[in-house]
């Protein structure tokens, strides 16, 4: 079921994102809080790049653009226990989070989605912060 639903708000206009979208410097304040930071991008980009330190790596497309939202959800609920809980999605340029953040959002109700603005690319490494791998 949400594999159909998912589809159909990936095939919607979902690219206007419904939930807000955070610059770096307020990134960087909302880890020192201690929120969530969720790594949807692909091992391969993973290793490439790195990942912001303490993010949670949970790759939601492969290399197709093709996903498995039940199993992505079995992940991602451990991390983010409450539809309250506050989270930040991180990709590679903020594509791919509008696509999941929205679906979080709008079709399974949490409550605080949140996205690096650029993804890790633009909104990261771009502005000199480091990555680990």
């Amino acid at each position: 079921m949400l594999q159909k639903v998912f589809l159909i708000l990936l095939l919607g206009n979902i690219m206007l994102a419904d939930f807000t979208t955070l610059s770096t410097s307020a990134v960087q304040e909302e880890i020192k809080k201690g929120t969530v930071l969720i790594d949807i991008r692909r091992e391969d980009e993973w290793s490439h790049y790195g990942i912001i330190e303490g993010s949670h790596k949970i790759t939601f497309f492969d290399n197709y653009g093709k996903y498995d939202i039940n199993k992505w959800m079995e992940q991602f609920v451990k991390i983010v226990k409450t539809k309250k809980q506050k989270f930040i999605l991180v990709c590679a340029h903020a594509n791919r989070t509008k696509i999941v953040g929205n679906f979080l959002k709008n079709e399974l109700k949490y409550e605080n989605v949140f996205e690096l603005d650029g993804g890790i690319n633009y909104g990261w490494i771009d502005k000199g912060l480091s990555t680990v791998k």
